[in-house]
């Protein structure tokens, strides 16, 4: 067999791991590159301009805007401890947020940020002291709060620039995205609900496979009994989800006070439907921190909003040079201080109630000491 076999073979098995789509990622690079570079081309002398608004940003909004893209950081946090404390996970203020700035950083600059954030998201979770179930359920249900808080704020800000003519889809809407939460909250405190349907549902799929009906029953009841250590009640479910909100109103805010600096006066209902559409296409994990596509969405947007071109460019300027660049190299400081080392993972962690929860009394009714004797 000749030597150059196994290089053939494998770079013919790099092609054939390739999906079917491989090709519309870059597509969608290419037609937005291809698009700012039209702007830009034809743009040019609104660019000069809006160096010249840049450079003369008025800095107070341009403080504000910072203030708002912190508070937007914090609300992340919030919704982390509201949810892992409904679980019985006890998390310091400041041990959540630094996770979320470094977890923040991970996802928004690096190629498959996204997955890397999640998994180091996940990690600290476990060290913290939650089951491997309520790390992944706290995972998954801030992501759902998120998707419906943006979802909802572009709603608003699309009912306020001109769906007030037919109530009646809004409403609707609305209506489904309240159901989805409470089946979501519902679930979390009564998994026995889903316990019939997941049964059936993996006797169809053992079927299928030609495996035992009841292969796999026990792993899946014994998901459900760590599920039941989750009680989120509806006021939990509020909570989560005023601060999902609240960091959405935050960026939007961000945004706003970028706009300000660069001497724009946008409509509110424009600005937040462009930004609900910037976030919306930057989730695509295309290029990291969504480069390029939120940048050829966001001016666009504002300029529909009200803002002169130049103005638009600045204020884009400035808000990403603060809610993406800025903290996220808040988020690498933090990550390569606090992070770079991993401690082992506490098996005795989740008893206790979480790593910050106070420790049990003894039965005679003191303290441990830190070594655990009484």
């Amino acid at each position: 067999m000749s030597q150059d076999a196994p290089a053939s073979d494998a770079r013919s098995g790099e092609g054939q791991s390739r999906g079917k789509y491989w090709w519309l990622r870059w597509a969608v690079l290419g037609v937005a590159a291809v698009v700012l570079v039209v702007e830009l081309a034809l743009v040019h002398d609104q660019l000069a301009q809006a160096w010249r608004s840049l450079v003369t940003a008025k800095w107070y909004w341009v403080l504000a805007a910072i203030a708002a893209a912190l508070a937007s950081m914090h609300s992340f946090a919030q919704i982390q401890r509201t949810l892992l404390q409904s679980a019985g996970v006890t998390v310091k203020q400041w041990r959540s947020e630094t996770a979320f700035y470094a977890g923040n950083a991970l996802s928004t600059t690096l190629p498959g940020g996204p997955v890397l954030s999640a998994t180091f998201i996940y990690r600290q979770q476990r060290l913290w002291g939650a089951s491997p179930v309520v790390a992944s359920w706290q995972l998954v249900m801030s992501g759902v709060l998120q998707v419906v808080g943006l979802a909802l704020l572009g709603l608003a800000g699309a009912f306020l620039l001109g769906a007030k003519n037919n109530p009646f889809s809004l409403i609707f809407t609305l209506g489904g995205f309240i159901a989805l939460i409470l089946l979501a909250q519902a679930v979390a405190s009564r998994p026995e609900l889903i316990d019939g349907i997941g049964v059936r549902v993996l006797s169809f799929v053992n079927s299928v496979r030609g495996r035992p009906r009841d292969a796999g029953l026990d792993k899946w009841r014994e998901t459900l009994t760590q599920l039941e250590s989750v009680s989120l009640s509806r006021r939990d479910l509020s909570v989560a989800f005023g601060w999902s909100l609240f960091n959405w109103i935050a960026d939007v805010a961000c945004l706003l006070f970028a706009t300000f600096a660069a001497g724009g006066r946008p409509s509110l209902a424009g600005l937040t439907v462009a930004y609900a559409a910037a976030r919306a296409v930057g989730s695509i994990p295309l290029m990291p921190g969504g480069l390029l596509v939120v940048e050829a969405v966001l001016v666009p947007g504002l300029v529909t909003s009200g803002v002169s071109l130049p103005d638009a460019i600045s204020a884009m300027l400035i808000y990403r040079l603060i809610s993406w660049i800025f903290i996220a190299a808040i988020g690498w400081v933090l990550f390569l201080f606090l992070f770079r080392t991993e401690s082992q993972i506490d098996p005795d962690a989740a008893e206790r109630g979480g790593i910050d929860a106070e420790p049990k009394p003894s039965a005679n009714g003191d303290a441990p000491d830190d070594d655990g004797d009484p």
